[in-house]
């Protein structure tokens, strides 16, 4: 937040807009956006009655998996038949099957291919460490604070809830084929004794998501669990990229699609990918264990007795009474804020 534009700390709200950001602050205080209790990131799979971990989503493993071993085979089905085409060229002045077969054995290729493949799988490692090594940020509802631990062996971070920084994001990112849109949804986590902020960003598909992510987290630590929107038994095999959702994709293409598109649009391309492999790796890597927290951050996690639970603040109930009231209106977050803000003004 830029302090010659507030002179103070982000509330809901505030806007920020630079060459190739644009940025919306959802809190602090957290106010409800209006969007659907919806996390893509599983939150009620973690939530109890105390507390919820923010973790990354199970499903990306397999598509990542899926990919990398597709893209290595498409790179050996290319060089098998670029050799053939080659040989038959050369026909004239070498026999065809001994040339291609010499063709297959050339060093360069096959250390290409070594490379592609160590490329891959050095990332998916990475990103199973990722997964392993940094504990989940956990949100306690009934101590209305948060716990955050940036690395293996530091020290844990504890923020109160209504402290909270939360905006999203839509900028670009720029490669040297396309201009690709970005949407993040970026958590704050202050501490107050030094002023720094650590933040925590999750990648979305579009703004929607990104807020609904963020209302999922809002409505679990005001209402407690049993108010997250939930996936239906067929989106959460496709969350979890299943051997059952696979193999219900393959009836499905096969029943409403021809032969000829059946096998060259699903056999030969999801052959070619590793078939379900990606799906048993996937469901191997989403078992491992993840990384525990320390032991302070253990203690401040166990149950509280009723009253000694913390009680939102009188001005995060009033705020999210008049958000609540402009929705039930038929108006939408923006549109909301600048009621909200007009009021201010005026007053």
């Amino acid at each position: 937040m830029s302090a010659s534009k507030y002179q103070r700390l982000p509330h809901a709200g505030d806007t920020e807009k630079t060459l190739t950001e644009e940025v919306v602050y959802l809190a602090p205080k957290p106010i409800p956006t209006g969007m659907a209790a919806f996390s893509s990131r599983e939150l009620y799979r973690t939530a109890n009655e105390t507390y919820a971990d923010f973790v990354m989503g199970r499903g990306s493993f397999e598509f990542m998996i899926r990919w990398a071993i597709g893209s290595v085979v498409f790179m050996k089905l290319f060089f098998f038949l670029g050799n053939g085409v080659a040989a038959w060229i050369r026909r004239a002045k070498e026999p065809f099957w001994l040339s291609w077969a010499y063709n297959e054995t050339n060093p360069y290729l096959w250390g290409f291919l070594g490379f592609l493949a160590l490329l891959y799988l050095g990332t998916i490692l990475v990103s199973i460490r990722k997964l392993g090594s940094v504990p989940p940020v956990r949100f306690n509802r009934e101590r209305r604070a948060v716990a955050y631990v940036a690395k293996r062996g530091q020290r844990a971070r504890f923020v109160p809830w209504e402290e909270v920084i939360a905006c999203v994001s839509v900028g670009e990112t720029i490669t040297e084929y396309a201009v690709i849109p970005r949407f993040l949804l970026k958590i704050g986590l202050r501490d107050a004794s030094r002023g720094d902020v650590l933040w925590v960003s999750v990648a979305a598909s579009n703004v929607a998501q990104a807020m609904s992510e963020w209302e999922a987290i809002r409505t679990y630590m005001e209402h407690g669990p049993a108010a997250l929107l939930r996936l239906l038994p067929e989106d959460e095999q496709i969350e979890l990229g299943s051997v059952e959702y696979f193999y219900s994709c393959r009836d499905d293409y096969r029943k409403y699609h021809s032969w000829l598109k059946y096998f060259f649009g699903f056999v030969v391309i999801q052959f070619c990918s590793g078939w379900t492999i990606p799906c048993h790796i996937s469901n191997l890597i989403n078992k491992l264990p993840r990384t525990g927290f320390p032991k302070d951050v253990v203690e401040w996690s166990k149950p509280l007795p009723c009253e000694q639970h913390e009680k939102p603040s009188t001005e995060l109930l009033e705020q999210s009474a008049s958000a609540n009231k402009a929705y039930a209106e038929g108006k939408t977050f923006l549109q909301y804020l600048v009621i909200s803000e007009v009021e201010e003004d005026f007053v």
